[in-house]
């Protein structure tokens, strides 16, 4: 009952939320509900409603939170880097180890049924955006539709490795995370070479 009583003060949403992640984590997100975050946390069913009225809107908290720690993560990896080919190779490490920890990544962050104008997950989508769009900018000597093409391979790339990791399908090959990781550091390290390539004046 005492833990319950600690939520009153405002630390009920933040809980759930996070509850929230590790059940994606444990199960993926179809096994996300709004009864079983509030099971974990601790408190009464009914105790969420007043912050998740619905699944989607604990769905689209839960996304809004994996893009903030993702978007962290990936200024972390790339502040000390100053070659933008190596700086895009971070970030697809990042990427993996992420979705390999949380099962889930842009899949999550800009799934089809969350694109309902919510501004709070918008900005939290801008704010990856912000650390990979001006790293494919440079490496595109400011082609912003060859940037956007380089994002796009660039992510494939990252999120098959990452869930070809988790259905087991490479693991017979490369069983530690950190060697899928970095298979999917060396394709967007070509990719990028090859789009520095073809850039004008290159």
């Amino acid at each position: 009952m005492a833990k319950r009583a600690g939520y009153h003060h405002g630390d009920l949403r933040a809980a759930l939320v996070d509850a929230a992640l590790a059940l994606v984590a444990e199960r993926g997100v179809e096994a996300l509900s709004v009864a079983e975050a509030a099971r974990r946390t601790g408190v009464s069913a009914a105790a969420p409603y007043r912050h998740f009225p619905t699944r989607l809107a604990l769905l689209t908290a839960t996304a809004i939170r994996a893009a903030e720690l993702l978007a962290a993560e990936l200024r972390a990896a790339v502040e000390p880097i100053d070659d933008p080919s190596e700086a895009i190779a971070a970030t697809a490490r990042v990427y993996v180890r992420f979705v390999a920890r949380h099962h889930a990544g842009f899949d999550l962050i800009f799934a089809e049924q969350l694109r309902v104008g919510d501004p709070a997950l918008a900005a939290a989508g801008r704010a990856v955006m912000d650390v990979l769009l001006p790293i494919a900018l440079d490496l595109t000597r400011g082609d912003a539709p060859a940037a956007l093409d380089l994002l796009e391979n660039h992510t494939a790339a990252a999120h098959g490795y990452a869930v070809l990791h988790l259905s087991g399908f490479l693991r017979s090959r490369a069983p530690d995370v950190e060697d899928i990781a970095a298979g999917a550091a060396e394709v967007s390290r070509i990719l990028a070479r090859q789009r520095t390539d073809a850039a004008p004046g290159a």
